[in-house]
């Protein structure tokens, strides 16, 4: 099972281009902001430490984590930015190990992909067989960021701000998929790259 991680700045279509592998190849996908987010509900690993950390003033009703209310305490605060990531990131990374290894011992998959905006800060690098990056201009990411999600060019600017540059990214990775153009052309990049389909 070849081990894969993909990532690429905000917008860059990284979501579409897993739900092409998912139809077309025996893939299993991992993102990992959707595993940080299991990984904060009651029950699990990081649930109690963050309540902790930040208060029951960040619970629903229900107990689950707000998470506008988490973001409005972290985002404001530097130190308690880093004390949550700090009880995240290795715990999404023990949890995608945990999974890398379930879908070894089942056999059933041929590739298994990581996607992640921070896949070199959190060095996927050391378990991944290569890195993909989505090569996609800004002016066609902040386009599909106003339409699809609806965010501000400030918002836009400002998550972009955050990310490392398209050359650090390209540094990084071993596979650059061009997404600047037709589906198609897309398509035929990701199947040469995987061998096919």
């Amino acid at each position: 099972m070849k081990i894969i991680g993909i990532t690429g700045g905000v917008g860059a279509g990284k979501s579409h281009i897993l739900d092409y592998i998912l139809r077309n190849y025996k893939a299993r996908i991992i993102k990992t902001d959707e595993a940080a987010e299991l990984l904060r509900k009651p029950g699990h690993r990081c649930y109690e430490r963050i309540v902790e950390l930040l208060g029951d003033t960040i619970l629903n009703e229900d107990g689950t984590i707000n998470r506008n209310k988490m973001a409005e305490l972290i985002f404001s605060d530097q130190k308690k930015l880093e004390e949550i990531n700090k009880i995240i990131h290795p715990e999404v990374n023990r949890y995608v190990a945990e999974e890398i290894k379930k879908e070894q011992e089942n056999k059933e998959k041929d590739y298994f992909f990581i996607e992640s905006a921070l896949l070199i800060e959190n060095h996927y690098d050391e378990i991944c067989d290569e890195l993909w990056y989505i090569d996609t201009k800004e002016e066609i990411r902040r386009e599909r960021l106003k339409q699809n999600r609806g965010y501000s060019e400030e918002k836009i600017s400002d998550i972009i701000s955050k990310q490392l540059s398209e050359e650090e990214f390209k540094k990084h990775c071993q596979i650059i998929i061009d997404n600047n153009g037709e589906k198609q052309a897309v398509y035929k990049q990701i199947d040469e790259n995987m061998g096919g389909i």
